[in-house]
């Protein structure tokens, strides 16, 4: 039960990035350089990103290395959501792999992956454009992080014994 629900996060992070990024480059039909600004504090910029976290790594030949590469990771949080207990590792694997299954899908469509949110509070700007799927990642890896700190630590079977 708790694997399907985590797979249906995951189809939902992706749907919602995919519609987004659909929306930005077939709806609004934005260009390199063009702003749209929906908010005060937000900014929809088209930025093609060729490397990974940050534009890290961009380079013709590294973007099937990238896509597999992810896929690996993508396949590892399938598998790490099937074996927890835990609703909160579900909810954040689930959110990092959808995530992750859009921007692979960017990179081997597109050959880079679209990013495009671009938040700042007057002249105070977040130095990254990124997307949907790139805030779903950075949300389950921060809540994999708390439930880090707050998981009470597992005894030893030969501390219990003793």
């Amino acid at each position: 039960m708790r694997f399907c629900i985590g797979i249906l996060i995951a189809l939902v992070v992706l749907a919602a990035d995919q519609a987004s990024k659909y929306a930005v480059l077939h709806i609004w039909h934005l260009q390199d350089g063009h702003v749209l600004s929906p908010l005060p504090v937000l900014d929809l910029v088209l930025v093609w990103n060729h490397g990974i976290t940050f534009g890290l790594f961009a380079g013709f030949g590294a973007k099937i290395l990238l896509a597999v590469l992810a896929s690996l990771v993508i396949i590892a949080l399938l598998v790490w959501m099937a074996r927890t207990k835990s609703w909160l590792v579900t909810v954040a694997a689930s959110a990092i792999a959808g995530g992750a299954v859009g921007n692979v899908l960017d990179r081997l469509r597109y050959g880079a992956v679209v990013d495009f949110i671009h938040v700042h509070i007057g002249a105070v700007a977040y130095p990254w454009v990124f997307n949907v799927g790139d805030s779903a990642i950075v949300c389950g890896v921060i809540a994999l992080m708390i439930e880090n700190l707050f998981r009470k630590p597992r005894v030893a079977a030969d501390e219990r014994e003793g």
